[in-house]
This record gives structure tokens, sequence and C-alpha cells, in this order.
């Protein structure tokens, strides 16, 4: 009996050791070593490199300071790990690290060099990108970058609002100079001589496209980039930190935001951060109330023209435009993917389905410091919160007039018709939520979304909050006759949640239509 006993002991204890490595690995930022390395590209424009990007990016990163916020731990997080073998088109090519095509555009130092205590002086830069041939689109980063903000013709940015009304588009784009950008060449570089530029017209076409994007300022961005000798690489300051560079476009939109979100995430996990990186925004856009996700997203926030000179970067990490997200262009290419569980797609691997924007919705209520544990979602509420998502007047940017187009004619109306309904609700209770979210800050909008077990509303930005909701939530959108887009249903789709849709010949909906689908979704809730 003992023998058996020990037997036992044995086979549970290598059984517990078994599943903490699986955790581990599950939990691991960056477990490259699990993976297939990719390869480097080589072509006329490009230096050659066949080593890995984990092995060269490592040596690279420098130890964060105290100061930066660590990754939260998210049930839905996947490996980023980059992967040749991604297919293009993929759920993971369109939401996740589809970027497998390395390019490099600067030589780093020799191996014993940079293995040495003496790495980070003036030992020269280093640059590369990489490609998603799914989006069309780079992620670029680098090292020993210097920004210089008296190069880059555009407003102050981080203004209030009402002190910069009527300030037009233009002034707010940023619009680079020869060297508003420059890399450091090392010593005995064989790169050539200072004042070069980092990038040509080949290789912008090829791997930074234009598009369908009139001004792209990435693109603008890397044909500034110059490179200099040490000699001429001085510093007003340096950020030792890797910090992402940023610029929005609709940057008072939540839908438009949330790609720049998803963008700027994106492009953290792609090259392995091990920590959230700083934030510059390298645009003149005035202060708007979406700031707080930003600064709750990342380690912190400033505008490029608030430097008050020189700035170089240790690593600094170029974000696509928002527009280059699949969450943009899904809205003119067609995106078969559907949502699914992390756990799923991690025991059973499907091209077709992805966790990618569960994980990003986790990531959003995780910087608020709301909870993400699967468990505590998964337990049966006998109360339901039905969010209605309301459109209201505010002053958005400094060339908006203050009002709002009506999606819904009559949401008033059909507002307190739902409001009785929940009140007169006798098979479970019912909380209507007035989502006034215009005058909620954003971590009080991220909390309304998670506790929603219904998010109803017409057809608008608001809706854009869904990529949060709790994997149970159910979706129902209005949507009147001149505003049938797709946004809300894709993005359902994408995450796995219930949706629903009342489609109007006009702009007014039947009060009693729309409680008749409440009604069917609470009873499929149990009530």
């Amino acid at each position: 009996m003992s023998r058996r006993k020990a037997f036992l002991l044995k086979t549970l204890l290598f059984l517990f050791a078994l599943n903490s490595i699986s955790l581990y690995i599950y939990f691991s930022p960056h477990p490259d070593h699990f993976h297939p390395k990719p390869q480097s590209e080589n072509p006329k424009f490009l230096t050659e490199d066949r080593k890995s990007l984990t092995d060269t990016h490592q040596r690279h990163l420098v130890p964060v300071s105290f100061h930066v916020k660590p990754w939260p731990i998210l049930p839905s997080y996947l490996p980023w790990s980059l992967n040749p073998n991604v297919r293009a088109k993929s759920c993971e090519g369109y939401f996740g690290n589809g970027f497998n095509r390395r390019i490099d555009l600067l030589r780093s130092l020799p191996e014993t060099f940079r293995r040495s205590p003496n790495y980070g002086g003036a030992g020269g830069g280093w640059f590369r990108c990489l490609y998603s041939e799914t989006l069309d689109s780079s992620i670029c980063e680098g090292g020993r970058i210097r920004m210089n903000p008296d190069k880059i013709r555009m407003s102050v940015g981080g203004e209030k609002l009402e002190s910069v009304m009527g300030r037009r588009e233009e002034e707010e784009l940023p619009s680079f100079d020869s060297s508003a950008f420059e890399i450091e060449v090392a010593e005995g570089s064989t790169e050539g001589g200072g004042g070069r530029k980092l990038v040509n017209e080949e290789f912008l076409d090829r791997f930074v496209p234009q598009g369908a994007v009139q001004i792209h300022t990435m693109r603008s961005l890397l044909d500034s980039i110059r490179l200099v000798p040490p000699d001429e690489f001085n510093c007003s300051e340096w950020v030792e930190e890797p910090t992402l560079l940023v610029t929005r476009f609709e940057y008072a939109n939540l839908f438009h935001t949330v790609t720049d979100w998803y963008s700027a995430y994106v492009a953290s996990r792609v090259t392995g951060l091990p920590n959230r990186p700083h934030l510059v925004f390298v645009d003149g856009h005035c202060e708007t109330h979406l700031e707080e996700t930003w600064k709750a997203l990342f380690s912190s926030l400033r505008y490029a023209k608030n430097f008050s000179g020189s700035v170089c970067f240790r690593h600094a990490i170029l974000s696509p435009l928002g527009y280059e997200t699949a969450l943009f262009k899904g809205l003119t290419e067609n995106i078969d993917c559907g949502g699914a569980a992390a756990h799923d797609l991690w025991q059973k691997p499907d091209d077709r389905k992805t966790a990618r924007l569960s994980e990003f919705g986790e990531m959003l209520r995780a910087a608020f410091g709301f909870p993400v544990d699967r468990n505590r979602m998964s337990k049966t509420v006998s109360r339901h919160n039905v969010l209605f998502v309301r459109r209201e007047d505010y002053l958005a940017h400094p060339r908006h007039g203050g009002r709002l187009e009506s999606r819904l004619s009559n949401e008033q109306e059909v507002f307190e018709s739902v409001k009785f309904w929940a009140v007169n609700h006798m098979e479970c209770k019912v909380n209507l939520i007035n989502g006034l979210l215009a005058h909620m800050s954003m971590k009080e909008q991220v909390r309304a979304i998670q506790d929603a077990s219904v998010i109803i509303g017409a057809h608008g930005a608001g809706l854009t909050h869904i990529i949060a909701a709790r994997p149970t939530t159910v979706i129902l959108e209005i949507i009147s006759s001149q505003f049938r887009r797709p946004h809300f249903s894709l993005i359902s789709q994408w995450r796995g949640l219930e949706y629903y849709a009342i489609n109007l010949a006009g702009s007014h909906a039947e009060p009693a239509v729309v409680i008749e689908k409440l009604n069917n979704i609470m009873r499929n809730l149990g009530c």
C-alpha cells in the first residue's frame, strides 16, 4: 500500500511540474525560442544579417527603469513570437504577428562589441523593419535615434481645446524636414558618410506603400532620417526605455482612436518589449479625453514639440497608422475571421479564428485596473445591466461645431420605452444604464462596458467600446438607412460576441420592435 501511495504522489508531483511549465510558456511575454526564426531580407538596398531577430533585439535592449509599467496577465494572451509560417490573409496575419519579413536597414555592431561591457557608448545605431504581406504595412524600430523637433513643422500639440478653436488640420499634421530624425553611424562603419539617407524610394514603395492614405506620416518620417557620425550626434535629452512614436489623424473619434491603440499595442508586442513602452505623439493635435486611455495603456505620454531640444532614444518603435490595421481594412476587405477562446486556439490552432481582439479588450480593462479573470466573468448573475449607448452633443476638436448628426431620430422615445421595460421586467432584475459616454471619464466608460450584459445603441463611434466587452455580452445595434456600415458587426464577429441588428427604413425606430428584440435576448440569457 505504501508503494502505491508513493507512486501516486510521484505522479501528482510530475503532473504539477508539467502544468507549471505549460503555464510559464503560456504567460511568458516573448517565448521566441519555442518558435522558428524568420529570415532576413537582403535586396540590393539592404544590409545582410541572417541572425535571428530575437537574439539581436535582446542585445540592444536597455534595462528598464522603475517607472515603466509591466504587462498585465491577460487570460486571452497568446505568444507574439515571430513565425515565418504564418499564412498571408490568415487571422493571425490580420490581427496578430504577421510581420514576419525582416529587413535590416542599418548594420548593427560586431557581435563581440555588442556583448562587451563598453556597449552604450558612441557605438552607432541600428534600424530594421518588419513587414506584413497581409496588411501591406511595416513596424520599424531602431536604436540611437535622434529626433529634432525644430525640424518637424506642426503645431505644438497637447493644448486645451478651447485655446485652439478654428485651427486647421493641416497645422496639426507633421511635415518633416531633412534630418528631422537621425541615427548615429558607428566609427569606421561601412554605411557611408554622414548625411546619407537611411531609406530610398524603392524601399518605401515596397515596404511602406502610400496606399490610399493621402498623407502617410510614417513614410515621410522614414524619408527624413539621415545617418550622422558620432561627433555630430549630440543630444539634449536621452530616453533610455523603449518608446513608441505615434501619429494620429482622426484623434477625437473613438473608432479611429481604437485603431491607433491597437496598432500601438501590436507594435509593442511584435517587437518583444518586456514592459509597456513610453509614448511620443508625433503630431500637433490638442488634448482630448481619449488621452486618458493612452496614458493608462502605456508608461508615459509626451508630444514631440514639448521637448525643449533634440532628444535621443535608445530604442524607438514606429507604430503603423491606424488605417493599416485589420480593424480599418475590414471595412473594405473581406476578413473572414471568427472570435475564439485563446485556450482553444492554444490546444488546436485555427487560422480562421483569432483571440487577439479579446486579448486587446482585456488589455484595455486591465490598464484601468479592472479584473479580467475568466472565472469571475463566467459566474451566473441574477441582475443584468443593459447599457444604452447614447449619442449626445459635445465639442470634439477645433473644427467641430459641437453638434452630432442624429442616427436615431427618436432616440429619447426609444430610451424611455426601454426604461419602462426594464423596470417592469419580471423574470429577472434588469438595470438600465443611461450611457451618456461623452460626459463620462474613459475609465467610467470602460467600467460601464465591462459590467454590461447587453449593449444597445444606434450606429456610432461609441459602440467601438464593445472591443472591451466581456465574452458573454450581447450587442444590439440600431442602424438607420443612411449608416449601414459593418464596423460593429465585424468587431462582434472577430470578438466572438453575440450580435443582433435592427435595420431601419429611415432613422425612426419602433419602440415595440426594440423591446421584442430585448425580450428575445433576455430569454437567451435565462430570463
